[in-house]
């Protein structure tokens, strides 16, 4: 019996949920070891997460088990790694001073997301769904896991009472810094710089609401910062002192102002790239230079931006240095975009301003801010989108000006980093004017164009409207013909927008398959990962599955099978079972091309996953070769 369109439509919704838990556990996979306070909360978190692997994989390759109460579950489920890869990145890009002064603020965070996981998981019917037994156990190994995790966070005790001998003493023993410096993975000077980084960004961006005191962070980390340069082995603490008090440091080079070679106090950048101080490039401009001094290069316009991150590194480099920095205008804290209050009101308004009635040089300029104001912290993603940014932006996307519609879809990419600046840039209807811009002069516009496609596809709404918007076969362009960096860009885009059902059917019209099967011929450009990613996703739709088994893939996939990276074998072992499961023809093809010795080759020395879809797809071929002997038998 044919199944019914009710049937139907299970199993795509069935198959994109699945296709989802796989993309966001990838993307925990691909998060950087934490170190820190609360590396051993996160790594026990992200590793049992990525242990649901195996019971996502086998889910892919059998949706019809999957009913309509086990969806709803994945789908649950699927929300809640979501929010447990966002606590991960939170950890990852935070202060380890904040994280340990407030770590009941980061246990109970944890403790909400392992309760969800939990709570999603106990909600699935393991005996409903048709997976090995192996996996079964895995996944109820992880429950146990979870369950056990939620009445044992790691105990602090000693950490807080060296914190708080720390805060509260003001010779604190050497002996208890150095611990403390360790628990925090705080011991060398890149690590106190890139500490000193994330707390300035904290406070700065905190718009004076901190739960924590300010003092207290700064002043531990002056003296862990003390502790390990006392430690490092270069000098005693007496020698540097006396030293210090007669050589004065030495002024890092891209620090110093090109022109006058000082340290410079109010960095900007000219439109070459290159940065200046502030008035000694007022100056030569104003004696009627349109070169770039240091380079030569004629300029494009007279703006000047300023350089936040340089004006940042500068202004903790002087500090450490016990350095008294120069102030022009005010402090760096009082510049007009230069602490979260300012840019939240003023600074932004000024920038809106200069897009509505700027001129082109002046609309470059402010979309250029914006676009770094954006990529800075979440606040400034926040402030921008409700002083009405985005819809001046999306009318910049038309500008006949190259560089101006380069940062304004950049400033779009950088603000749909916020969840709910996705919602905003789609309904304020950007997906048109991003898909022209796929198609501008600019490789870089071009490049963040797709990488916006796909911070927006991550709402599955998205996926449908971008679609609809003729972002596919473009993405395809840029796949085919795009700058290295593209092409990934593309690549990712596509994958995540073709977990959505219609937009593989959309995908395999405009030939994406021929380009892909070209990818893998061609090994040297670097993208045979990204292409067995994408067809396995198109070989869940019958069309896609059509189109992949008259492209004649199967003896590139043995080939792969053979002499590819461990990754690249997994990858053509999983697509090859795809093609093959439920389609007689095609194993008989795969037998006949001698596949069984690859096979049984990978099902030894595969990885995990590898050995599973080898096994199977050789427990396909027996069967197939059993059943062609049996009837055998009967007709002689």
């Amino acid at each position: 019996m044919a199944p019914t369109s009710e049937e139907e439509d299970a199993e795509v919704a069935s198959g994109e949920a699945v296709d989802a838990l796989l993309a966001v556990v990838s993307e925990v996979s691909a998060l950087p070891e934490i170190r820190g306070p609360l590396s051993r909360m996160c790594c026990d978190l992200a590793r049992r997460v990525k242990l649901l692997l195996p019971l996502f994989d086998e889910l892919r390759d059998d949706p019809d088990s999957i009913g309509l109460t086990e969806l709803r579950s994945l789908e649950s489920l699927c929300a809640t790694i979501v929010e447990a890869k966002d606590a991960l990145r939170l950890v990852n890009e935070g202060s380890k001073i904040y994280q340990v002064l407030r770590r009941e603020k980061f246990e109970r965070l944890f403790l909400k997301v392992t309760e969800s996981i939990e709570k999603a998981l106990d909600a699935i019917n393991l005996d409903r769904l048709n997976i090995s037994i192996e996996v079964k156990e895995q996944t109820e190994l992880v429950q146990a896991q979870l369950h056990r995790a939620r009445g044992s966070m790691e105990s602090h005790d000693l950490l807080s009472r060296d914190l708080n001998l720390a805060l509260h003493e003001n010779h604190t023993d050497p002996i208890v810094l150095k611990r403390i410096s360790e628990k925090l993975q705080l011991k060398n000077k890149s690590d106190i710089m890139k500490e000193s980084l994330s707390l300035h960004e904290m406070v700065t961006s905190s718009d004076g609401e901190l739960d924590v005191s300010v003092e207290q962070m700064s002043s531990l980390l002056k003296k862990l910062k003390d502790c390990v340069l006392e430690n490092s082995g270069s000098a005693s603490i007496e020698t540097t002192a006396s030293f210090a008090k007669h050589i004065p440091p030495v002024i890092p080079d891209d620090f110093r102002c090109p022109i006058s070679l000082e340290l410079m106090k109010d960095p900007v950048i000219v439109s070459t790239g290159q940065t200046y101080e502030r008035s000694y490039i007022q100056k030569w401009l104003e004696s009627g230079h349109k070169t770039c001094p240091k380079t030569q290069q004629p300029l494009t316009h007279s703006t000047l931006t300023p350089n936040f991150v340089l004006k940042s590194l500068i202004a903790q480099w002087c500090d450490a240095n016990g350095i008294e920095l120069p102030q022009k205008q005010g402090s760096f804290q009082d510049n007009k975009l230069g602490n979260s209050s300012d840019c939240n009101h003023s600074g932004i308004a000024i920038l809106l301003r200069k897009m509505v009635k700027g001129n082109q040089e002046e609309q470059r300029a402010a979309a250029g801010e914006l676009r770094l104001l954006a990529k800075r912290n979440a606040d400034n993603r926040i402030c921008i989108a409700e002083a009405g940014a985005i819809p001046l932006l999306i009318q910049l996307l038309s500008s006949t000006d190259p560089r101006t519609q380069e940062h304004a879809v950049t400033a779009l990419l950088n603000l749909s980093i916020n969840e709910d600046n996705k919602s905003l840039i789609v309904k304020a209807n950007a997906l048109p004017k991003i898909v022209e811009v796929l198609e501008s002069e600019s490789m870089e516009a071009r490049e963040n164009a797709a990488a916006a496609l796909f911070s927006l596809s991550v709402i599955d709404q998205n996926k449908i409207l971008i679609g609809e918007a003729g972002a596919i076969p473009v993405l395809i362009n840029l796949l085919c013909r795009g700058s290295p960096r593209g092409k990934k860009d593309a690549a990712t885009a596509l994958f995540n927008l073709c977990l959505y059902q219609g937009n593989k059917v959309i995908a395999v019209k405009a030939g994406i398959v021929g380009h892909l099967r070209r990818m893998l011929v061609d090994a040297t450009g670097g993208m045979v990962d990204e292409a067995l990613a994408i067809l396995t996703i198109l070989a869940s739709s019958q069309e896609g599955k059509v189109a992949i088994t008259n492209s004649e893939l199967i003896p590139l996939l043995l080939k792969l099978m053979k002499t590819g990276s461990a990754r690249v074998r997994e990858n053509a072992a999983a697509l090859l079972f795809s093609l093959c499961n439920g389609d007689e023809l095609q194993l008989r093809a795969v037998k006949g091309l001698g596949a069984e010795e690859a096979l049984k080759d990978l099902s030894e020395t595969g990885t995990e996953r590898a050995k599973r879809k080898a096994g199977s797809l050789l427990g396909l071929i027996h069967q197939i070769t059993e059943v062609s002997g049996g009837d055998s038998s009967a007709k002689l």
